[in-house]
């Protein structure tokens, strides 16, 4: 297997592992915040407030999967030993 299909692997399953992790603490936070809801609506404001905050603290999460998984992919730091060793075993 090729340095590059690693690569590519190695960028998709870390993606889909990111986004897995993060969908399901999203679900759980809109979960609870509509349960807090139901029990006492005169608290939806700051119970809103807090889901809103937190969703944006777990999806940061897949943000930054998506970069560590685009720095896999385009700004590979062992490209250049990859393709020297490609090119030493290819002789």
């Amino acid at each position: 297997m090729s340095f590059f299909t690693m690569c590519v692997l190695a960028a998709g399953i870390g993606m889909a592992l990111g986004t897995v992790g993060t969908g399901i603490g999203q679900g759980l936070a809109v979960k609870s915040a509509v349960e807090g809801v139901s029990r006492n609506p005169g608290a939806s404001g700051k119970i809103l407030t807090t889901m809103m905050i937190g969703l944006a603290m777990i999806e940061s999460l897949a943000i930054y999967a998506l970069v560590v998984c685009l720095i896999i992919l385009f700004a590979n730091p062992y490209k250049e030993v990859a393709m020297k060793a490609i090119e030493t075993v290819a002789k």
